[in-house]
């Protein structure tokens, strides 16, 4: 069952989500050539309990870390560490806060330095099929049709989906009903209705999709060793269609009017 989420709610997660855009903010600031994951990991944490808030992903099933820090060819959930970024790495991070026991989540994918044009495509297509995406979260529109607009978009433009991971539905858990496939037919699935709040997150590569799982037991590669990209917003279904609260409201218009803005926080 899909929780339906009323004002009161709605507020409460924003104002988690809100966090999670200045840690984005504070984050994407910080990368640059020499620059650690664990060294963002260390930043995410301390800006997160500065604003009251609790790292939703450390300790999470055992994860140890309070952002997934993922580069290259790895695709969600890397464990951040000690090995310095280098000119032409792409890096996913995602972020994740707790706030009077609600929740925020969000990816970006951030190139460092001067990337390769194998990976600017693949950062522009994920991008636009994130925007594509939540451009889908209508009342009466059906589930499936996030999904399908996701994967027309990614497979139109040659990216991979890859099929293990998706969207979900957010709120009093990092993890809620529904998951929300990346791919799939249009006009299937429940029909969404203003107060369903969702995190939808296209993770694409530019290889051929299939993926493994680290000796770690978090971080997910790319059996082909080809680039990942991760993107993900917040987003809740309002009755004049999407309201994305891992934007300020400024910038939420501003993405829903020109697609491509819908980057990250």
């Amino acid at each position: 069952m899909i929780p339906r989420r009323g004002a009161k709610e709605i507020e409460l997660i924003r104002e988690a989500c809100r966090i999670v855009y200045f840690v984005q903010q504070q984050l994407e600031a910080a990368l640059a050539v020499g620059v650690t994951p664990r060294q963002l990991d260390e930043l995410a944490e301390a800006t997160i309990r500065d604003h009251g808030a609790v790292p939703a992903f450390k300790g999470y099933q055992g994860f140890p870390a309070s952002i997934c820090a993922s580069v290259n060819a790895n695709i969600v959930h890397g464990i951040p560490d000690d090995r310095p970024l280098v000119d032409g790495d792409i890096i996913s991070v995602d972020v994740g806060a707790i706030l009077a026991g609600y929740y925020g989540d969000g990816a970006f994918t951030f190139g460092v330095g001067a990337v390769d044009a194998e990976c600017q495509h693949l950062l522009d297509v994920t991008r636009n099929c994130l925007a594509l995406g939540i451009d889908q979260c209508r009342p009466g529109n059906r589930l499936s049709d996030i999904s399908h607009a996701i994967a027309q978009h990614a497979t139109a433009n040659q990216v991979a989906i890859v099929r293990e991971f998706g969207g979900h539905g957010i709120g009093r858990k990092l993890h809620e009903d529904p998951h929300i496939l990346n791919y799939g037919p249009a006009n299937t699935g429940p029909e969404l209705r203003p107060g369903y709040v969702f995190a939808i997150e296209p993770i694409l590569s530019t290889g051929d999709g299939r993926m493994r799982v680290g000796d770690d037991g978090w971080t997910t590669t790319t059996v082909d060793g080809r680039p990942a990209a991760h993107f993900e917003h917040t987003v809740a279904v309002a009755e004049n269609g999407p309201e994305i609260l891992t934007l300020p409201a400024a910038k939420t218009m501003a993405a829903l009017e020109t697609g491509a803005s819908v980057n990250r926080g």
